[in-house]
């Protein structure tokens, strides 16, 4: 086979043009090599709906960490359903797979300043026998509406023990160390690990 004419030549580069852009094809080139398919390089960040896996701890601002996910699942978020504290949930939000952040929330974007009004007074004989209350315990209460919250013992005497109702975060400006660990459409998990208090509304249930 000789060398090709200018008519084959030409057909030669529009047709390897074609495979540059992206055509399929199971051809080889006249020259014997097969063509590589294009690579499309797909870099995905976190949109509204999504499901996002996180590592994260949380610290109050003397540094003391007050909730981790170290030790277990990565805490997974499904993004715009408003089961976060707000300031975190907004942070995710163009956030890439492995990519770490540090930030801080300041309490109204978190669980709110404190307000004093938020307490209640409770009989001492109304507590369970097998409650034994101390100062700055934090105990569940449940509402008539069948949901818990926590509630702070804040004094106590021999007749009535005064709670606190405010979020035992209320008040405080909350840093978190953050990676993006997963990016998902749909749930990952059963539920979502953040048994604690740095960022899903219904922390202290437990």
């Amino acid at each position: 086979m000789g060398y090709p004419s200018a008519y084959d030549f030409k057909f030669v580069v529009r047709w390897k043009q074609i495979l540059l852009f992206g055509a399929r094809s199971e051809m080889n080139t006249p020259f014997g090599e097969p063509e590589a398919k294009p690579k499309e390089i797909i870099l995905e960040k976190v949109e509204n709906g999504h499901y996002v896996s996180v590592e994260y701890t949380g610290k109050l601002g003397n540094g003391e960490v007050f909730d981790s996910s170290e030790g277990r699942m990565p805490l997974e978020v499904h993004i715009g359903a408003g089961e976060m504290i707000k300031g975190f949930e907004a942070q995710l939000l163009g956030m890439a797979i492995n990519e770490k952040k540090v930030f801080t929330i300041a309490p109204e974007d978190a669980y709110g300043e404190k307000k004093p009004n938020l307490t209640q007074h409770v009989p001492r004989a109304s507590v369970p026998p097998s409650l034994d209350p101390q100062l700055g315990m934090v105990i569940g209460l449940m509402t008539p509406q069948g949901d818990r919250i926590p509630a702070k013992i804040v004094n106590m005497d021999n007749e009535q023990i005064t709670l606190d109702l405010n979020h035992p975060l209320a008040g405080e400006s909350l840093t978190f160390e953050i990676e993006v660990v997963g990016i998902s459409d749909a749930p990952t998990q059963e539920c979502s690990d953040c048994s604690s208090c740095g960022c899903s509304g219904s922390c202290g249930e437990e």
